[in-house]
């Protein structure tokens, strides 16, 4: 019997800004492996800690609600994990390790900490190296496009310009689609200890002029999504 490749390791899939139930159970369906739900009042994917408690009681086993934060205090980061069963914390302001530390019981509780990496050129500046370091207790690195305010917007940040080795678990976020996440994959994944990916407007719905609608994901996109990223680790 041959010996399984160690390497071609199976891409987690996150899911993220959901606020419907809909979305929620379409996510599921297609094969996520965690759900994102966004607790930023100023977002307009923003849910509250109750409106999160209550989507992510549609979860299955072995699906992780995730909830993102942006400099909230720790009595309010515990206060929204306390009624969201098995929540992993996401911090995607300017939290520092003591911060991260203090809202989840010194790492008691999982935890993800987003970096914020510049646009363009100025990609290749980002310490990501020491940054991973300065967070080892995180359970993953999240990697985001560094926008005004928080959050990616939806761009795309140099991913060639990510340094060659990275010794952390990374989630790659940011402007990804079902077009391009592929590209995304093998261009990360040799960096890191494992990779992940995160996708909120790339799945999104939108009007009848084309705008996205914000926090309204589409069922179809959600699967070509996941079918993009099965097919990237079958390449791998």
């Amino acid at each position: 019997m041959s010996t399984p490749d160690i390497h071609a390791t199976r891409t987690r899939i996150k899911i993220c800004g959901l606020t419907r139930e809909q979305d929620v159970d379409a996510a599921v369906a297609a094969g996520a492996d965690a759900i994102g739900f966004v607790l930023y009042p100023k977002s307009p994917r923003a849910v509250s800690p109750q409106r999160a408690a209550e989507l992510a009681k549609r979860l299955p086993p072995f699906i992780t609600p995730v909830l993102l934060f942006v400099n909230a205090s720790a009595i309010e980061i515990g206060a929204a994990c306390a009624i969201v069963a098995g929540a992993t914390a996401q911090f995607h302001g300017d939290e520092s390790l003591a911060d991260c530390l203090a809202a989840t019981g010194n790492g008691a509780r999982p935890f993800l900490r987003a970096a914020r990496i510049p646009l363009g050129d100025d990609a290749a500046r980002f310490d990501l190296v020491q940054f991973a370091q300065d967070f080892s207790k995180a359970q993953a690195i999240l990697l985001d496009a560094h926008v005004d305010g928080y959050g990616g917007g939806g761009k795309t940040f140099n991913w060639s310009l990510l340094p060659p080795s990275v010794n952390a678990h990374l989630v790659l976020s940011g402007g990804l689609t079902s077009a391009n996440v592929g590209d995304g994959i093998t261009s990360i994944r040799p960096r890191c200890k494992s990779l992940a990916v995160d996708v909120s407007s790339g799945v999104e719905a939108v009007d009848a002029q084309g705008k996205p609608r914000k926090g309204i994901k589409d069922p179809a996109k959600i699967f070509q999504f996941v079918a993009a990223v099965r097919a990237a680790d079958q390449q791998s």
